[in-house]
């Protein structure tokens, strides 16, 4: 079976950026995700297709197929107040290089890096940590199949239930 639109698709590979191994992902636990779905980057997925169980793949991906330029407008100052619950700044939270889970003014999620902490705010960048960098993967198709009507309606770990659960899509994808 090839993938394609609606397969199962089970990925091992190494991703290089600039020379050093930034993932791995062995055979043993695999990637998998259905294909076609907008689960991966598109051009990832069109370096994929149509291969096949034992096939290998060697592709380099620019910073504009990847996670796009490094743009300076996704870093920005927020007032040190917003993370405070109940008056208080957890200690440890606003840590330089801290990750932090966020949410923009339409509910959409991301994730920010703590880079300055100044006296009344808080610099954080939300450019996505390969931002500006090829990416070279390499790696092996470790398995193909169907995918199943439930796997199409819930995601294949049942995250397109768990996010539109409430009955509002906004921001979901699939729903």
């Amino acid at each position: 079976m090839e993938i394609g639109k609606n397969t199962v698709v089970s990925l091992s590979y190494t991703l290089t950026v600039e020379g050093d191994i930034v993932e791995t992902v062995n055979a043993d636990s695999p990637l998998r995700f259905i294909f076609g779905t907008g689960y991966l980057l598109p051009k990832f997925e069109e370096n994929v297709s149509g291969k096949k169980v034992g096939d290998k793949f060697d592709f380099l991906l620019s910073a504009k197929e990847g996670y796009g330029e490094v743009s300076d407008d996704a870093v920005v100052e927020l007032p040190k107040n917003m993370f405070e619950v109940e008056g208080k700044i957890e200690e440890g939270l606003l840590t330089i290089g801290n990750v932090l889970p966020m949410q923009d003014s339409d509910g959409n999620r991301l994730q920010g890096t703590i880079e300055k902490i100044k006296d009344n705010v808080v610099v954080m960048n939300f450019n996505h940590p390969l931002a500006g960098s090829e990416l070279h993967f390499q790696g092996e198709v470790v398995e193909v199949r169907d995918v199943t009507p439930q796997e199409l309606k819930d995601g294949l770990y049942g995250e397109k239930a768990s996010s539109c659960d409430s009955g509002s899509c906004s921001g979901c994808s699939g729903c």
